[in-house]
């Protein structure tokens, strides 16, 4: 399968909507926004985050269908990744792919990320792509409700 990262397309956007709205996805990632359960809001965060040049979006696409999305944001002395790849493509490289072509368009380091602790799958591409666990802490999940271990890592 390959993997690449373009733009995002409006037409994305309605794809991004369906993948972080199933609920397997959004318990998994466990820390969810109030964006994450209501389209407008999620239309609006959307138009907020390609306006700003200061985020580094793509969309990520295995063979060339919308598999999710990876982007770096934030100040340039604490830049964060994230990522959400539709639950049809995990456990196939296309997070570890995706996030290796991103970090490589990113020149700040170091780059941090956080994921939950129960989060295999994402601490295990985040390990793959060089990222360290720096700390551990509590959150609240809104996806389930309570708060969860989470764990902070950085790429130097």
């Amino acid at each position: 399968m390959k993997i690449t990262l373009r733009e995002v397309l409006d037409s994305d956007v309605a794809l991004f909507w369906a993948h972080i709205s199933e609920p397997t996805a959004q318990r998994m990632a466990a820390v969810t926004r109030t964006y994450h359960y209501d389209r407008e809001l999620f239309d609006a965060h959307w138009a907020k985050v390609r306006a700003n040049s200061a985020v580094t979006v793509r969309t990520v696409l295995a063979d060339d269908a919308v598999a999710g999305h990876a982007a770096v944001f934030g100040p340039p002395d604490e830049r964060e990744v994230t990522y959400w790849i539709a639950s049809a493509y995990w456990g196939r490289g296309v997070a570890s792919a995706a996030l290796r072509e991103l970090i490589a368009l990113e020149p700040a380091r170091p780059l941090h990320a956080h994921a939950a602790a129960d989060n295999a799958g994402s601490l295990r591409v985040l390990e793959k792509c060089g990222f360290t666990i720096t700390g551990r802490g509590r959150i609240f999940a809104q996806a389930r409700g309570d708060e969860i271990d989470e764990v902070a890592l950085t790429l130097e």
